[in-house]
């Protein structure tokens, strides 16, 4: 683009009229002669150039070209100041600090509109003042008329949008920030329209409801309805990898599949809360993943500020609990069980004990079972062999006892069986069960055999379990003596014989 400096010295040759009109215009505009343009471009055409916008990006020194066929004729104040140009001549000489970088692409639209044969363009671009500072320009240009045929005489207007640039920059980045917030965020996120389950609820309003709980209690189909009406919108890629999903199609085509029947007394809830007013939502629920597995997870619930009255954009962030939910589990089964033998502990026997004191269930029998031998056996063949003998005691016992009741290891080699509802002679058949399983037991594995001293009593009076339970202990406690003994004199006999 050059510089025309006669054509400037010559202002006095226009109108007073226009020259004040282009002077005192606060827009930045730019009078140019295009004429060598316009011979550049017939000569293309003769060439047999029909793609201009191919043409040029094929070779960039052709927009070179078509700059360095542009004359800048005048400029007013504006266009100056706008540049920190200090005259014509200061501007025009240094052109190439104006026009560079980020407008080549923007120039090549310019060229494109006029090679179609608009006497008018537009585009936007980055142009640079000669102190550096990068302005983002609209720019908009026009063949004056009587010029159409030559191009001579081209009014290009430059409006400083920097700011305005600026602006929809900071608020691009704000929404890609945003997005990247949801798309990355390390919990599931779902966006979802909840305006027709509103249109519902306001309905049963409408209709006179005023207890909701009791509504749905008779009408469970509308839950239902309500959970068919909710529109998913958006997904995170974390809820992908969270409900196993190959793809957002794959997930929202499968829903049924992760809210089933499990989900309706937690929506019902959810509904409950949205029905009192309730827009923000803590709560616990169950869903399953595309692959089967149950996930739980800890919901939470919120309609976005300017859509209350709506509900029409809904946000639920779901965190995934399912190993805080196994570790619970595993604790509480820690809670009543022996982790070695798999059996009740004592806990879960303290507790079953007073509960039937306080249901005064009779009969109760209880037995009292007691592992022979197992310190011998520690200290002379080590302690993982006696842990083994324990753990065959709890084999044995899960397998004898039937459910409700639950045998319970109530000390380091001492268990413990209560049988509400059983009396003296169930309770034999058990005893007599457990023997059989003990001599199968000793077939099958190696090692050590396993002995138990067994007690028993059946209490039929109310107030009167503590004295079953001693009597149950004392007695085996005479089987264990009567054990002893009798291993006693066999080695006796074994050593005389």
């Amino acid at each position: 683009m050059q510089s025309s400096p006669a054509e400037k010295n010559n202002t006095h040759n226009k109108g007073p009229g226009t020259a004040d009109l282009f002077e005192v215009s606060p827009t930045s505009m730019w009078l140019e002669d295009y004429s060598g343009l316009r011979e550049l471009f017939n000569e293309w055409r003769a060439a047999g150039v029909t793609d201009l916008r191919s043409h040029l990006l094929a070779d960039l020194s052709r927009i070179g070209q078509c700059s360095a066929n542009i004359k800048v004729v005048r400029v007013n104040q504006r266009a100056l100041d706008m540049y920190a140009a200090s005259s014509f001549e200061d501007l025009t000489s240094k052109l190439d600090k104006v026009f560079r970088d980020d407008m080549y692409e923007a120039h090549v639209t310019e060229m494109v509109q006029l090679w179609e044969g608009r006497n008018a363009f537009e585009s936007t671009s980055v142009n640079y003042a000669l102190n550096g500072r990068r302005i983002d320009i609209l720019l908009k240009g026009v063949v004056l008329p009587g010029h159409e045929q030559d191009w001579k005489r081209v009014l290009v207007v430059m409006d400083d949008i920097t700011e305005l640039e600026d602006a929809r920059r900071r608020l691009q980045i704000s929404r890609e920030y945003a997005a990247g917030l949801f798309q990355y965020a390390p919990v599931s996120l779902w966006v979802e329209d909840f305006s027709a389950i509103k249109d519902l609820l306001d309905e049963l309003r409408l209709q006179g409801i005023t207890d909701f709980r009791t509504f749905t209690d008779v009408h469970p189909e509308f839950v239902e309805r309500c959970m068919s009406e909710i529109r998913v919108l958006d997904v995170n890629e974390y809820t992908l990898a969270m409900f196993k999903a190959s793809s957002q199609a794959d997930l929202l085509s499968r829903l049924p599949e992760v809210f089933r029947e499990e989900m309706r007394p937690y929506f019902r809830e959810q509904l409950i809360d949205l029905w009192e007013g309730r827009l923000l939502q803590h709560r616990e629920v169950l869903n399953y993943a595309l692959d089967g597995s149950v996930v739980n997870i800890h919901l939470q619930f919120s309609v976005f500020s300017g859509h209350e009255e709506k509900w029409d954009l809904v946000l639920l962030a779901l965190t995934d609990i399912t190993a805080r939910k196994k570790a619970e589990a595993y604790l509480e089964y820690l809670g009543k069980h022996d982790v070695l033998t798999k059996l009740k502990n004592r806990s879960f026997y303290v507790d079953e004990l007073n509960r039937l004191e306080r249901k005064n269930v009779r009969p109760v029998s209880v037995v009292i079972i007691d592992l022979n031998h197992l310190k011998e056996t520690n200290d002379s063949l080590g302690h993982a062999i006696g842990d083994g003998l324990l753990q065959r005691t709890g084999e044995i016992l899960t397998q004898a006892v039937d459910k409700p009741f639950q045998p319970a290891r109530i000390g380091g080699d001492e268990f413990a069986i209560l049988l509400p509802g059983v009396d003296a002679d169930g309770c034999e058949a058990l005893i007599n069960s457990i023997h059989e399983l003990i001599e199968l037991n000793n077939q099958f594995y190696n090692g050590p055999p396993l002995n138990l001293s067994i007690g028993w009593a059946t209490c039929t009076t109310p107030g009167k379990l503590d004295d079953a339970l001693r009597t149950a202990d004392l007695n085996m406690y005479q089987n264990k003596r009567q054990y002893y003994e009798n291993a006693k004199s066999n080695r006796r006999n074994n050593k005389d014989g």
